[in-house]
């Protein structure tokens, strides 16, 4: 983990932490914008995510939790996981360094083509119910299991992307702001009763996923 504390706005051509340089907006979220960027120490294409936190010091409480977050999720090796590649701060931001998986997302997907196959719904849940069964014996839970963050590549295949993304964003119920981790539709009930976010919540929010 490298990089600096200053803030700013940032645009196409710029350099994140003097090695990753941004190409152009994947796409955007609540949690912050996803960048085709280049590695330019290994000369590849990756995906940049800069993560918005929610609160102003980025220095403090909530960045350190942001960065700790995004390494257990880089600890994860599985095949239906987009990989985490690098960690960093840079322009008074956390960013997130993964593989680029060139598709799109399930929910990109089924609006473009409309309720996918039985077999291949089946097909996606066994290979994603995988993927969190490797999550959660690592201890990391997903917090927002949903057709957004589920990617389709070129192939066909499922992966899971922006683990933990909703806590390290301060969405989490246990913070002081309040707000639930996730999103409407593939929240578990004792989510929002209690705020109690564990691995059967992920499993929720993936029945949800594979009933869309």
């Amino acid at each position: 983990m490298a990089g600096r504390a200053t803030s700013g706005r940032v645009g196409a051509g710029q350099v994140v932490v003097g090695r990753y340089r941004l190409v152009e907006v994947l796409g955007r979220g609540g949690f912050g914008d996803v960048w085709r960027a280049v590695d330019q120490m290994l000369g590849r294409e990756v995906a940049v995510k800069e993560l918005r936190l929610a609160g102003p010091d980025t220095s403090g409480d909530l960045l350190r939790g942001a960065l700790a977050e995004a390494r257990s999720a880089a600890a994860l090796d599985h095949p239906a996981i987009v990989t985490v590649h690098d960690v960093v701060v840079d322009f008074g931001r956390a960013w997130i360094v993964m593989k680029l998986v060139r598709g799109c997302t399930l929910h990109q997907l089924i609006a473009e083509s409309g309720p996918l196959p039985e077999i291949a719904v089946a097909r996606h849940g066994l290979r994603l119910l995988d993927a969190l069964v490797s999550a959660h014996a690592a201890h990391v839970v997903h917090h927002d299991v949903k057709p957004d963050n589920v990617m389709v590549d070129e192939r066909g295949n499922a992966l899971l992307t922006d683990f933990s993304i909703a806590k390290v964003t301060g969405l989490d119920p246990h913070t002081t702001t309040g707000r639930i981790a996730g999103t409407p539709g593939y929240i578990a009930p004792e989510r929002v009763e209690c705020g109690h976010a564990g691995p059967a919540g992920d499993l929720f929010g993936l029945g949800a996923t594979l009933y869309v």
